[in-house]
């Protein structure tokens, strides 16, 4: 954000980018504050390589580990094809991660000021509240895992902590909370420098305990353990439920990569930083959990397919604190990236003015202890449930990528098709400019395919829709987007300056 004198603003072109020279119209604004105002050129520092270590950070954690048993448990794939489903779905999701990438690479604007050309000002709120209430969940969890990890640390390093038994992982629970939103509220530049330095080190890792143990096995055999499905049941059907819920681990990702985006030294940088850093470390880490989970009986006498809770049980106490420090930064990197960065902004997008940066980690924070409290009463022993975080996370993936899909697909139409990759800058932060209010046009879009798996759920009826709800609602809500948006009329302005 560049200062202006006068009282209108301007897009200033910078080489391939855009910068906003902001007045008194923009600043003035209810719907701006210097949180969401568009990234500087000079702020635009992230390379290739931090974009891929951001990849490598998210990526690298206890839910990705799982994801081999998820897909083997719920959805009757064998080990191989499950393996190759989390694969492909890593690159078909790289499609709406790339493309919802350019427009905040172009004009350093975060996910919800983004929204704000297909659903409206005001609109933008109603996907940005969806985004930001699944990323608290996931937040929720995340944090659950890293203070089990501090309990365990704790534990084998202070005399009598491990005596607290859950009231220990509780404690725990919010000391890792408090060292995610400070690192959040730090800024972006902290992230940067903690995905940078995190990821060599947990490929590192990853790679040792791969190492170490696949002599416990054989990987010939594992390969080819076989689907626990019924033995006339058709692959196809189970592989596109398998498919649709690991490319819904990163559906959430694909809507707010401008979030990241917008800090990327170009357009190369952001394409090649994520081709370079997801598919391949999430097939890896994946396969990782699969292999540790076969070795886990021979190592410690039982399956076990948690990675905090296996290594917790090896019989070495220096090898428990490497490995555990080890299981807090990954799960530090994929959370503050992940589960914090989004809904920050999202909450802002509300009301700039009263919620800026601090307000809205603080906010996500609030929330995810609170979608998480039947866990921590459950651990403190105030209630009793037998709802497991693994089977909650599992259902979270198919369900609200039905939702998310949608929102998908308009971003990609909108800023592609409809506004052909010209967007007014200035105009996305006024109160009363050309994205004003509400746009039907993404409204309409959104609900039509909500409303159709609210329907597969509540009768049954359509359940191919709900089953493949990613792929279904981003194809038909961008379809309905599409015709309802050319039916509209919108002026985009001339407040472009060209600058050296």
């Amino acid at each position: 954000m560049t200062g202006n004198t006068t009282g209108t603003s301007s897009a200033v072109k910078v080489g391939e980018f855009y910068e906003l020279n902001t007045g008194e119209d923009v600043s003035g604004s209810a719907h701006y504050n210097e949180d969401i105002a568009p990234t500087q050129v000079k702020d635009r520092t992230w390379s290739v390589w931090n974009i891929a270590a951001l990849w490598i950070g998210m990526s690298i954690c206890v839910p990705t580990y799982t994801l081999g048993g998820v897909l083997t448990a719920y959805f009757g794939l064998s080990v191989t094809e499950a393996l190759i489903t989390i694969l492909l779905a890593n690159i078909v999701v790289l499609v709406p991660l790339v493309l919802n990438a350019y427009p905040g690479t172009k004009y350093g604007i975060p996910f919800p000021v983004l929204l704000r050309s297909s659903f409206g000002v005001l609109g933008s709120n109603v996907p940005c509240l969806i985004r930001a209430l699944v990323a608290c969940g996931w937040f929720g969890i995340q944090t659950m895992f890293g203070g089990i990890a501090i309990h365990i640390l704790f534990s084998t390093l202070i005399p009598g902590w491990a005596a607290m038994g859950s009231s220990g992982e509780v404690i725990g629970f919010f000391l890792f909370m408090a060292i995610n939103l400070y690192i959040v509220i730090k800024g972006s530049e902290s992230i940067k420098i903690m995905e940078t330095l995190s990821a060599p080190l947990l490929l590192a890792v990853s790679i040792g305990l791969m190492m170490w143990a696949t002599p416990q096995i054989s990987i010939t055999e594992l390969l080819l353990t076989p689907a626990n499905r019924p033995a006339e049941a058709s692959f196809w059907g189970y592989f596109f439920g398998g498919l649709t819920a690991m490319v819904g681990f990163w559906a959430t990702l694909s809507l707010n990569i401008p979030d990241f985006s917008r800090f990327a030294k170009s357009q190369k940088d952001q394409i090649m930083g994520q081709i370079i850093g997801l598919p391949l470390t999430m097939f890896f880490f994946a396969s990782l959990g699969v292999v540790l989970t076969a070795a886990s009986f021979n190592l410690v006498g039982e399956t076990i397919s948690d990675p905090v809770n296996l290594i917790g049980r090896i019989d070495s106490p220096f090898w428990v604190v490497i490995a555990m420090i080890m299981i807090i930064i990954a799960t530090l990197s994929t959370n503050t990236a992940a589960n914090i960065v989004s809904p920050t902004n999202d909450f802002q997008n509300i009301a700039p003015k009263k919620i800026n940066h601090t307000r809205g980690a603080l906010l996500t924070g609030a929330i995810g202890v609170l979608l998480m409290s039947w866990e921590l009463l459950k651990k403190l022993g105030v209630i009793h449930s037998d709802v497991s975080v693994e089977a909650m996370y599992s259902g979270w993936l198919l369900g609200y990528s039905s939702l998310l899909g949608p929102v998908a697909g308009i971003m990609i139409v909108d800023y592609f098709l409809i506004k052909r990759q010209f967007l007014n800058l200035p105009e996305l932060y006024k109160t009363h400019g050309i994205y004003s209010g509400f746009n039907s046009a993404g409204l309409i879009a959104f609900a039509v395919p909500v409303a159709l798996t609210l329907v597969a759920i509540t009768t049954g009826a359509l359940s191919w829709f709900y089953d493949y709800g990613w792929f279904t609602g981003s194809l038909l809500g961008g379809l309905v987007y599409y015709i309802a948006a050319s039916k509209q009329t919108v002026m985009v302005g001339d407040s472009v300056v060209q600058s050296n």
